[in-house]
């Protein structure tokens, strides 16, 4: 017969070999925020490819979609625990409030510009790797998604025009950058979850939403957007995450495979990214919408008053001294 210390001793082998079998073949959960069959399901696809062939699939990574692990802030929280193994998506700020330096409105000028100040070595990469390491989270890799808008439900006269006072209402997310964006965009803004927005607009509760681009627009408001206004309101980047307990188990040529299908995964979206901005801009318009033509002049006028007015106090908030050395040496990038 089995004495107590007989079985936990038996009882701890079998464990140990499950944990071996684990570490020579282990699936991974990634999760992200669209739809199959969209740009990041395919990217996200192509890249688990990558790294099953990289390592004769010893190492496999499943997708799941269209937030089936839970909402993106739900989900980073559960990346940090270690619950999820995986994300692609954008950041949650509620865990940290100086992520919203990596919102600020017209951070980047242009494409070339953002890759400059957001991609690989960059002083925001950098930061954001650092408030991730934070929630024991590692960053792989970003996902430039787009420039933000503004989607509207009906004809707004100085739609485009952010000296114009507007008596629309618009959804923005329960940030405190986006709502004061909205503000000096000369539109009210209404705080509400994603979850909420679709219906909000629909049953007119709010006009429209600011928050996300055409991409963003297409995919889960197309319906309810009969206008656009490319004013590029922000510079969205999603990033490829892993918990860091879970990358640091892995083997080392495992973690080599992850990083070197991480880079390629980037670099790929880069050099589509900006074409596939317009792609969705055009989808916009075959679902229905119109495309609200901004001038080179109200760009510039918007860029340099949200700048005067939004960014000061998303910088005290989240803490000046920090901000402003991490903004000053981005800017000079």
């Amino acid at each position: 017969m089995f004495t107590s210390l007989s079985k936990k001793l038996v009882l701890a082998a079998s464990l140990s070999l499950a944990t071996l079998g684990v570490a020579e073949a282990a699936t991974l959960k990634l999760s992200h925020v669209r739809p199959q069959g969209t740009a990041i399901d395919k990217d996200a696809a192509q890249f688990a490819e990558a790294v099953k062939a990289a390592t004769d699939g010893k190492l496999k990574i499943k997708l799941y979609p269209a937030n089936a692990l839970g909402d993106y802030t739900v989900v980073q929280e559960r990346v940090g625990l270690g619950a999820v193994d995986m994300a692609v998506q954008p950041i949650a700020s509620s865990v940290d409030k100086r992520f919203q330096i990596v919102s600020l409105p017209y951070m980047a000028q242009d494409w070339a510009d953002a890759q400059k100040k957001f991609g690989p070595g960059s002083v925001m990469r950098n930061t954001v790797s650092d408030l991730y390491k934070q929630q024991g989270i590692k960053v792989l890799a970003a996902w430039p998604v787009y420039f933000g808008g503004v989607a509207l439900n009906k004809d707004v006269e100085g739609a485009a025009d952010s000296s114009v006072i507007k008596s629309t209402k618009v959804r923005v997310p329960p940030i405190k950058v986006f709502q004061l964006l909205a503000d000096n965009l000369g539109y009210i803004a209404s705080p509400l979850p994603f979850s909420e927005a679709f219906t909000a607009v629909q049953t007119g509760v709010v006009d429209g939403v600011i928050g996300s681009g055409a991409e963003g627009y297409y995919a889960s408001f197309r319906d309810v957007t009969k206008y656009y206004v490319p004013i590029n309101t922000h510079f969205e980047v999603w990033y490829l995450l892993i918990n860091e307990e879970r990358f640091n188990d892995l083997k080392a040529d495992q973690q080599q495979a992850v990083a070197q299908a991480a880079l390629e995964f980037e670099n790929r979206r880069w050099e589509t990214a900006e074409k596939d901005q317009a792609a969705n801009e055009q989808r916009l318009v075959d679902a229905g919408a119109t495309i609200v033509k901004v001038t080179p002049e109200q760009l510039a006028a918007t860029a340099a008053k949200v700048k005067q007015n939004v960014w000061p106090e998303i910088v005290n908030d989240i803490g000046k001294e920090w901000a402003d050395k991490i903004l000053k040496a981005a800017m000079a990038e």
